[in-house]
């Protein structure tokens, strides 16, 4: 039975709150979905090891359990504070029958990064597929409000962790490996009040086709998926009750996603399924366009 994309999914989030950085899906009122109970396995990673940056809630949620499904154990990063959504990543991971690997930390510090595949590959034996999914998101009202220690912190985050977790997990990885980056529609769009992190989003699609150039010698596949408006815990860190409610009504589709529509693409580009994929930047984006 199909099902109409437009209604599929909740178009509206009544009684939502902001939260303060980093946000929590505990806190959440309406709870994404994450594929929980939808999303089915085909063995597409069976056998591999992936890290996943943001893995606690959201899109990276999804794609672990995704991932645990397909068959890979799972390595999962994100800041202490967010221990509570983790474990339930961790649960739905191990109930799949894989291991999920907890590593607490803040991947802004680059020692962190390096530690984080270290302990990837000395616990799960290795390391096949890079997720660089974690990010932070700041906003401003004019120019003159732009902090420079939040960009400073957005662009570590966002950037430096990307690269730095690029270079220490390449050594480990085989031909057949691939790394996939989070980017976003505003990489494109560049809504005036996010400029940061648009500009951001941006270097992450750069750098997609720059490591996808660097890495194609050595048989590992570098893309990235450019979500759009996506239901995750940094929607009410950025956005006022009424912005919330109307999350993705500016979409062709005319709602937000759902993490769960964003796993696929991962999946896909981590899998035998999208060998002759490279440097690509995939839009889930609502329909909204990226060109």
């Amino acid at each position: 039975m199909t099902e109409d994309p437009r209604t599929s999914q909740p178009t509206a989030f009544p009684g939502e709150t902001q939260q303060a950085s980093p946000g929590f899906e505990t806190e959440m009122r309406t709870k994404p979905d994450h594929g929980e109970e939808s999303y089915v396995g085909k063995g597409l990673l069976e056998g591999r090891v992936a890290l996943i940056t943001g893995g606690d809630s959201g899109i990276g949620k999804a794609v672990a359990i995704a991932y645990a499904r397909e068959g890979a154990d799972v390595a999962i990063s994100y800041l202490p504070e967010e221990q509570a959504d983790a474990d339930e990543t961790k649960a739905w991971v191990e109930k799949a029958g894989r291991q999920c690997l907890q590593l607490p930390g803040d991947i802004r510090d680059r020692d962190h990064c390096v530690s984080l595949v270290e302990r990837t590959v000395a616990e799960l034996g290795g390391i096949d597929v890079l997720v660089n999914n974690a990010a932070a998101q700041t906003t401003n009202e004019d120019l003159g409000d732009i902090d420079d220690d939040e960009m400073q912190g957005a662009f570590e985050a966002n950037i430096y962790a990307m690269i730095r977790l690029a270079k220490a997990a390449v050594p480990h990885m085989k031909p057949g490996s691939s790394i996939v980056n989070s980017t976003s529609v505003q990489a494109k769009v560049a809504t005036e009040n996010m400029i940061v992190y648009a500009t951001t989003k941006g270097a992450i699609s750069s750098l997609t086709i720059g490591l996808s150039n660097l890495l194609a010698p050595k048989g590992i596949r570098v893309n990235a998926v450019a979500p759009g408006p996506v239901w995750t815990p940094i929607q009410p860190i950025a956005k006022s009750s009424d912005e919330l409610e109307k999350l993705g009504h500016n979409t062709p589709l005319g709602r937000a996603g759902q993490p769960a529509e964003l796993a696929p693409a991962y999946v896909l580009l981590a899998s035998r399924e999208g060998s002759y994929m490279s440097g690509a930047v995939i839009p889930v984006t609502g329909g909204m366009p990226m060109y």
